[in-house]
């Protein structure tokens, strides 16, 4: 029997969940799903309007679910669910390619999260795709960073490095702008 937490033990759970998920299970692959979402929705919102990330998000679940059996290392499953997150986005700009630059009156995540403004948001964006990710999902996913860290496959202390320069830099540009964080 599986855990009720979804990643309670981080590490073996996801090897547990991803393994019964290979095989089928259905609500294995929920809880995948629902420990996994908000990660991915930072990823896909690094890159596309707010309005289109749940479907997005949708999408690469959906391509994980179907694409799970080729996953070679189960503990790699964070890092390539995140990766079908980014060119499933990256595919949806390819093909909408807006006519005027993205305008958000907020970003809201799926679990009621914090909202950001949308000068911040594109400010956020950005920065480099690492510092961006890394940055959605601790602001506007309200993730702490062991929960990223788990969420992406990134070290902890991978993701503290991460979050300190991305805030770093996203001082410096709001700095330019004459605003404080």
């Amino acid at each position: 029997m599986l855990p009720a937490d979804p990643l309670s033990d981080e590490h073996d759970d996801i090897l547990v969940l991803v393994e019964a998920a290979r095989r089928g299970d259905s609500e294995a692959f929920a809880r995948l799903y629902r420990a996994f979402a908000p990660a991915v929705h930072a990823v896909v919102l690094t890159k596309v309007p707010s309005e289109h990330a749940p479907d997005l998000v949708h999408d690469a679940f959906e391509k994980a679910f179907k694409e799970l059996c080729n996953l070679k290392e189960p503990t790699a499953f964070p890092s390539w669910l995140n990766t079908i997150a980014r060119n499933r986005a990256i595919d949806f700009v390819r093909r909408e390619r807006p006519a005027e630059p993205l305008r958000e009156d907020h970003l809201v995540a799926p679990s009621s999260s914090p909202t950001i403004g949308a000068e911040l948001l594109s400010l956020v964006r950005s920065l480099p795709e690492t510092y961006c990710e890394t940055l959605l999902m601790r602001f506007a996913e309200d993730m702490t960073g062991p929960e990223i860290a788990a969420r992406t496959g990134m070290t902890p202390g991978s993701v503290r490095v991460n979050l300190s320069r991305g805030m770093k830099l996203l001082r410096a540009k709001l700095a330019l702008r004459g605003r404080h964080v």
